[in-house]
C-alpha cells in the first residue's frame, strides 16, 4: 500500500473512532432522516448535497464531515422540518457524517462519486438472479465485488400526492457484493461495473423501476396537466380521495369481467359454444399463426377471438400422454381440445403448454379452440411457429404454426370500459409522487432508463410524453440538462418476414429515436440483442455495457466509440435514395452478408424489400418494384431481421425517413 495511502486511512480510522468515542453515551437519536441517507450511502461529488429531515420544532441541527473542517448548523421550522446544504469534495472516501440535535447520528462508510437514478419496466428491473436469471448469472453474482459502487433499491409503492419519503429494501444503501446484487438491477449492475472499471469513481445507484409500468405513471401531474390525453386521468388521481361510492376495485372488476363473459357471443349462460367437433366454421376467417393480430387484419382490436384448428391425432398415440404448446398469448387463453377444457393462463409473457393424461389421448381428428382475450395494447397467439406444436410421448410431434379459424367473441368498444385500480401502479403520477419525488432533493449525476414496451400500443403519444417526462425529472430535480441515457426497445416477437407494414413497437422505438433531439441524451441500440419467444432477453451485460458507453464518452470524457449509425438525411436521385447518418464510420454488416433490413416506398405507401449498398459513409436504397421512391425504412417491425453496423461494431437504430401518420395515431 501506498504510505500515503496508509496515514491518511490511519487518521480517518481514527477521526472516527474519536467522534464514536464522544457519543458513546447516546441512546437513540431524535433527529429522523428520509430512508435515502443510510450508511454505505453515496454522495454526489463536488455539489451543495441536500441534507434534510424531521426534528424537534426549534431545535438546532448540527452537521460534521470527516472530509472538512466545517459546521454546519440551521435550525428545524415550526413542523419540525430542517435542510442543510453540505459541500462535497472530489470522489473519494470512506468518509463518516454526524448529524446531531443534541443527540448525534452517525453515519458511516459514506462514498463520494457519482449517483445515478435507474428507472423503468421490467427490463430495468429485472434482476440478475430471482425471476431474471441473465447469461451466466450465478459466474456473474459471484464475482460482483465492487465495494465503491453501492446500490439503493426502492420499494413498489404507489401514491396520489407526493411522497417526501421512499421505502426502500436492505435498510437503505448496501456495498455491491455478491449478498444484495443477486436481486438488483441486472442492467444498473453492469452499467455501473462499466464505468467504475473504467475511471474508478465510486457510484451510488438508486434503483427505481416497476415491471410493466407506463411511463406516464412516472410523470408530475404538473406536466401532464399540460398534455390534453392525460388531463381527465390526473384530475381524478387528485381526487380519488374522494371516491365515497363504496364499491371496491375487486368487486368493479369483477363485475366488469361477467360483462365480459355475457356479451361474448362464443358464451351462453357462461358456458362456451363454440369448442364442438362439429361446429360449422364456414363462415369463420383464417389467420395465419403465430401472429399479433393488430398486424393480421384486425388493427386497433381489443376483446375477445376465438381461434380454431382441426388436428388429428395417430392411432401411434392413442393412450399416450399429450402435450399442447401454443407458445405466448397476449393477454389471457382458455384452451380446449375435442370440447374439454384443457387449461388456462393469464399473463401475455407466459408460454402456454397443456398436459393431457395418456387415459384421455383417442385417435382421431377433434377441434382444439383457444378463447384469447386481451385487454389493450398487442393481441394473439405471437410467439415462435417452433412454440406451438403437439408432442407425444416419447417426442413425436406435430406442428401447430400455419391456417387458423378465427372469429370474434367481443369487441370491447361495444362495453363499459374496464374499471381504474385505485391503487394499481399503472395510474397517471403515481410512481412519479412515490418513487420519484422523494429524491428530487438529493444531487444525481444523471439518469439510465429501460422502458416502452407498455407504451407501444400509444407509440405517437410517445413522441410527446417521452421527452416531455424527461424535461419534467430534469424540470423538478433543478439541474439544468443532466444525462438522461435511455435503451430503445430490443427486437421482440415473431421474426419479420414480410416489408415493414404497421408496427407499433417500430414506431416506439422511432419515438425513442426522435428524443435524441433533447439535449443531453443518448440511445443504447438494442435491435440485435432481444429474444423473440421473451419479453425479457437475459443479455443485459451488452446493454448496460451501450449505457455506460455512452456515459463514458459523453459525461466522463472518455474516447470510446458510443452509438452506431444514426439516420441523419436521405435524397432522391435517380430511382434511388441516399441515406446519411451521423457515426457512419467504417459501415458494414454484422455478419458480413449483404445489407438486409431496408424497405423502399413509392407515393403509394407500400414498401417492398430493397437492394442496399454501402457507398463510403452513405448507403444507396433501390428497387426495380419502386422506380419513383419516395420513403425508406430500416428495421422497421417488432423483430426485423437486420445488419448494418458501424466500425465499432454498434448496431444502427431503426428508422423512417417518411413522416406518414403512425398506425398507433
Amino acid at each position: 500500500m501506498n504510505l500515503k495511502k496508509e496515514i491518511q486511512q490511519r487518521l480517518l480510522s481514527l477521526t472516527i473512532f474519536s467522534v464514536i468515542l464522544c457519543i458513546s453515551g447516546f441512546v437513540q437519536a431524535k433527529v429522523k432522516l428520509p430512508s435515502i441517507f443510510s450508511d454505505y450511502m453515496v454522495f454526489q461529488q463536488k455539489a451543495k448535497a441536500a441534507v434534510w429531515g424531521k426534528a424537534d420544532p426549534g431545535k438546532t441541527i448540527s452537521i460534521s464531515t470527516t472530509w472538512s473542517r466545517e459546521r454546519y448548523t440551521s435550525k428545524a421550522d415550526a413542523l419540525g422540518n430542517w435542510k442543510i446544504l453540505v459541500a462535497t469534495p472530489s470522489y473519494g472516501g470512506p468518509y463518516a457524517m454526524t448529524i446531531s440535535d443534541g443527540d448525534p447520528l452517525i453515519l458511516m462508510n459514506i462514498m463520494i462519486g457519482e449517483v445515478w437514478v435507474c428507472s423503468g419496466q421490467s427490463n430495468m428491473e429485472m434482476p440478475l438472479a430471482g425471476w431474471g436469471k441473465v447469461n451466466n448469472y450465478d459466474q456473474e453474482i459471484a464475482s460482483a465485488k465492487y465495494p465503491d459502487i453501492r446500490l439503493l433499491q426502492v420499494d413498489h409503492v404507489t401514491s396520489n400526492a407526493p411522497l417526501d419519503d421512499a421505502k426502500v429494501a436492505n435498510s437503505g444503501w448496501k456495498p455491491c457484493i455478491p449478498q444484495y446484487v443477486a436481486e438488483f438491477s441486472s442492467v444498473a449492475y453492469f452499467f455501473a461495473r462499466e464505468i467504475y472499471n473504467k475511471t474508478k469513481v465510486p457510484i451510488g445507484l438508486i434503483h427505481t423501476s416497476w415491471g410493466g409500468t407506463i411511463a406516464e405513471a412516472w410523470t408530475s401531474g404538473t406536466t401532464l396537466k399540460t398534455m390534453p390525453d392525460f388531463v381527465e386521468a390526473v384530475t381524478k388521481i387528485e381526487n380519488e380521495g374522494k371516491d365515497k361510492s363504496g364499491i371496491s376495485y375487486e368487486q368493479q372488476l369483477a363485475s366488469w369481467r361477467e360483462l365480459v363473459l355475457a356479451k361474448d357471443t362464443g358464451m351462453a349462460e357462461g358456458k362456451p359454444t363454440w369448442i364442438g367437433n362439429s361446429i360449422d366454421v364456414s363462415s369463420w376467417k383464417t389467420m395465419s399463426l403465430p401472429a399479433v393480430w393488430e398486424q393480421a387484419g384486425m388493427p386497433e382490436f381489443d376483446g375477445v377471438v376465438w381461434f380454431r384448428k382441426n388436428i388429428t391425432i395417430p392411432q401411434a398415440w392413442e393412450g399416450k400422454e399429450l402435450t399442447i404448446n401454443l407458445g405466448t398469448i397476449d393477454d389471457n387463453d382458455i384452451t380446449f381440445l375435442d370440447g374439454e377444457k384443457i387449461g388456462e393462463t393469464e399473463g401475455y409473457n407466459k408460454p402456454r403448454s397443456y398436459t393431457i393424461p395418456a387415459d384421455k389421448v383417442k385417435a382421431g381428428t377433434f377441434a382444439l379452440v383457444v378463447r384469447v382475450f386481451d385487454g389493450a395494447g398487442g393481441g394473439g397467439i405471437y410467439g415462435n411457429k417452433e412454440g406451438m406444436s403437439m408432442v407425444s410421448e416419447g417426442g413425436a410431434h406435430f406442428p401447430l404454426d400455419g391456417e387458423w379459424r378465427y372469429k370474434v367473441g367481443l369487441n370491447l368498444k361495444n362495453i363499459a370500459k374496464a374499471p381504474t385500480s385505485k391503487d394499481g401502479p399503472n395510474r397517471t403520477t403515481v410512481l412519479y409522487n412515490a418513487m420519484i419525488h422523494p429524491f428530487l432533493q438529493f444531487p444525481i449525476k444523471g439518469a439510465i432508463w429501460y422502458q416502452g414496451e407498455s407504451n407501444a400500443d400509444r407509440a405517437h403519444q410517445y413522441r410527446t410524453l417521452f421527452p416531455a417526462m424527461i424535461r419534467d425529472w430534469r424540470k423538478q430535480w433543478g439541474l439544468g440538462d443532466f444525462p438522461f441515457y435511455f435503451v430503445q426497445l430490443a427486437n421482440f416477437m415473431q421474426v419479420d418476414a414480410t416489408p415493414p407494414a404497421a408496427s407499433a413497437w417500430a414506431e416506439l422505438r422511432d419515438a425513442q429515436r426522435q428524443t435524441l433531439s433533447l439535449p443531453n441524451t443518448g440511445m443504447a441500440v438494442a435491435i440485435d440483442l432481444g429474444d423473440a419467444a421473451d419479453i425479457h432477453p437475459k443479455n443485459k451485460q451488452d446493454i448496460g455495457k451501450r449505457l455506460a458507453l455512452i456515459a463514458l464518452a459523453k459525461t466522463y470524457g472518455v474516447k470510446v466509440p458510443y452509438t452506431g449509425p444514426v439516420y441523419q438525411s436521405a435524397k432522391t436521385a435517380s430511382g434511388s435514395i441516399q441515406i446519411s447518418f451521423s457515426t457512419a464510420e467504417g459501415l458494414k454488416t454484422g455478419d458480413g452478408a449483404e445489407l438486409k433490413g431496408f424497405a423502399i416506398a413509392g407515393a403509394d405507401q407500400k414498401f417492398h424489400w430493397a437492394k442496399a449498398e454501402i457507398k463510403g459513409n452513405q448507403i444507396v436504397v433501390s428497387s426495380a418494384e419502386v422506380p419513383n421512391p419516395v420513403a425508406v425504412r430500416y428495421a422497421w417491425g417488432n423483430n426485423p431481421v437486420c445488419n448494418l453496423i458501424n466500425v465499432a461494431g454498434l448496431p444502427a437504430s431503426p428508422f423512417r425517413t417518411d413522416q406518414w401518420e403512425d398506425s398507433t395515431k
